[in-house]
């Protein structure tokens, strides 16, 4: 299903309409035919009034993102625009294709791709060539609308083709305040689904994924969900040899203190306004003590953890480690920030090396030491 992308609210930015004319360019000069399409986040961040940066294009009529590539180097030394070489899978030319990335698949048929993806919401297209927007689901627009996640094709297959989807809709779920379908809630809950995210998802691509959910607009929600769908013991695994042991109610307590800490800091005020893109400084002309991305994922990972602050596990190498040992400091870093106490103050109780730290790195390392 196609219709006139500007009527569903997807205008494009002066830089957005240069690299769209380079590219049809291309097309015209040297692949007559080829379709090229802008594929999901960055259609869905459109459609909902956010800027992207991130332009995914996937290809058509047996093109390959390699040999498109090719094409465009030829074409951009043909014009005579100063450019760097393009490739597949990376930034573009500075500045025009700085955002763009070709999507490296042979015989891309857009509907077969929109089915295969995430969530409906990220497999809307834009079509370059005809200048419309793509629903090949029928679906995703009007999830946008409603705020819902759900999956293209049935979620507990799209689950198994790749588990850590799972804690992908929870993070897509908070950040724009949606709500997860009810097959999506029951197929995150499965046991199969649950043992493909603990046995099949190495914890490099777990962490990344807690990290952009503790940065969001909503880490809270997003910690709601992943203890209501049965998955805080695998997101978050527990060291095996350790004391005090678990209690199944842990993830209860860990998530009730991130709620706390994160409803005391709308209640400060300034701390933690702003969400992912947030810029904050540390101090503003009235030395008020504001925290930016870092301190802030800092101080929600303590207070998930305070629970099992004094929880000790046996290492390899027989040393005993503290599963958390930040967040024995948590309640000192919640009386700076509610007193607004310089940061001197804490520069003091840092070891004598850390004292030329620059300032915006003084309260990560006052919680890592």
């Amino acid at each position: 299903m196609a219709v006139e992308a500007r009527q569903q609210g997807i205008v494009l930015t002066e830089l957005e309409q240069r690299i769209f004319d380079r590219l049809l360019g291309v097309v015209d000069r040297y692949c007559p035919g080829t379709q090229l399409r802008v594929a999901g986040g960055w259609v869905r961040d459109k459609l909902l009034g956010e800027e992207s940066d991130d332009i995914d294009i996937a290809l058509d009529n047996n093109m390959t993102g390699q040999d498109f590539c090719r094409e465009v180097n030829k074409y951009l030394e043909w014009i005579g625009e100063e450019q760097k070489r393009v490739g597949v899978s990376q930034r573009l030319l500075q500045p025009v294709y700085r955002h763009a990335f070709f999507d490296e698949q042979e015989n891309c048929e857009a509907k077969v791709d929109a089915l295969r993806r995430d969530l409906r919401i990220n497999s809307l297209f834009y079509n370059i060539t005809t200048k419309s927007l793509e629903d090949f689901t029928e679906r995703g627009h009007q999830d946008l609308k409603n705020g819902l996640i759900a999956t293209p094709s049935p979620a507990k297959a799209t689950f198994l083709d790749d588990p850590l989807r799972v804690l992908r809709a929870i993070r897509f779920a908070a950040r724009f305040s949606f709500t997860l379908a009810e097959d999506l809630k029951k197929a995150a809950s499965d046991e199969e689904v649950k043992s493909g995210l603990r046995s099949k998802i190495s914890r490099e691509r777990i962490g990344p994924e807690v990290d952009r959910m503790m940065s969001g607009k909503d880490p809270v929600n997003a910690m709601c969900y992943i203890r209501d769908l049965g998955l805080f013991y695998i997101v978050f695994e527990f060291p095996q040899k350790r004391d005090p042991p678990v209690l199944d109610k842990h993830d209860w307590l860990c998530v009730s203190h991130i709620e706390a800490a994160w409803n005391l800091a709308q209640l400060i005020g300034s701390v933690f306004r702003g969400g992912s893109d947030s810029k904050s400084l540390l101090c503003d002309t009235k030395k008020k003590l504001m925290v930016v991305m870092d301190e802030k994922k800092l101080c929600l990972y303590s207070a998930l953890f305070t629970p099992v602050r004094n929880m000790v596990y046996m290492e390899k190498s027989e040393k005993i480690v503290n599963v958390h040992a930040g967040s024995e400091k948590f309640a000192e870093l919640i009386l700076v920030l509610e007193s607004n106490e310089y940061l001197e103050t804490i520069r003091e109780k840092l070891n004598d090396e850390y004292l030329e730290i620059p300032t915006d790195m003084v309260l990560k390392v006052y919680g890592t030491s």
